[in-house]
């Protein structure tokens, strides 16, 4: 869904890619990469800026509005309890036994 700040964006985009950039990435990688697409031609500006505010919006469907966090690369990540990036608890009826570790073989 095409959200109000998702329109600004694509206004801001085809005025000036790298602000659109800017706005969704920070000051970062693709900012740089999208300065330099932009000097390169202002049409690869603007495709960069168009696929990162997709990226964007399939964020915001995914995990929700301003639940998720920008990685870089144009990928994101949910801010849910799900998505906490913790480790998984152990499987039931092993919490008091440590694995036994196999170094250079399977079994």
């Amino acid at each position: 869904m095409v959200r109000g700040s998702d329109i600004i964006l694509i206004l801001v985009a085809i005025i000036f890619p790298p602000l659109a950039a800017i706005m969704i990435t920070g000051c970062g990688c693709d900012t740089l990469i999208n300065i330099l697409l932009t000097l390169l031609g202002y049409i690869p500006g603007h495709l960069h800026a168009f696929w990162l505010i997709y990226k964007k919006m399939k964020a915001e469907e995914s995990f929700g509005p301003g639940g998720y966090t920008y990685l870089g690369n144009g990928n994101f990540v949910g801010n849910g309890p799900a998505y906490t990036g913790a480790p998984p608890p152990p499987p039931h009826g092993h919490q008091g036994h440590p694995q036994q570790q196999y170094y250079g073989s399977t079994q």
